[in-house]
C-alpha cells in the first residue's frame, strides 16, 4: 500500500521540514529537496509507521470485542427468581 498525503497536507510537511532545517541544520533546504526527502521518509519509513498504527487497533478493536459480552450480556432463565413469583402449592 502506498503511503500518500492531501495536497494541503504534502504542503505543510514540506514547510515543516523547511523549517526543521533552518531552525536546526547548519543550513537551509530547498522546497524541491524537502519534498524529496518527503517522498523517502513516507516510501521507506511510512509503511512501518503504517504497520504499528494499524497493529495498535487491531489490538484496542480485540480488547473491545472481548468487552461485548459483559456490557451486553443478559442473564438467562430468570423468570423464576424474580419477587413475588412463588410456586403455588396445589
Amino acid at each position: 500500500m502506498t503511503i500518500t498525503l492531501s495536497r494541503e497536507g504534502q504542503k505543510e510537511a514540506v514547510t515543516s521540514i523547511e523549517r526543521y532545517f533552518a531552525e536546526r541544520m547548519d543550513e537551509p533546504i530547498g522546497n524541491v529537496t524537502a519534498a524529496a526527502l518527503l517522498a523517502f521518509f513516507l516510501e521507506e519509513v511510512g509503511p512501518s509507521i503504517y504497520n504499528r498504527a494499524v497493529a495498535d487497533v487491531q489490538e484496542r478493536l480485540q480488547a473491545r470485542v472481548m468487552e461485548v459480552d459483559i456490557e451486553v450480556h443478559e442473564e438467562e432463565f430468570r423468570y423464576w427468581r424474580k419477587p413475588g413469583r412463588e410456586r403455588k402449592s396445589r
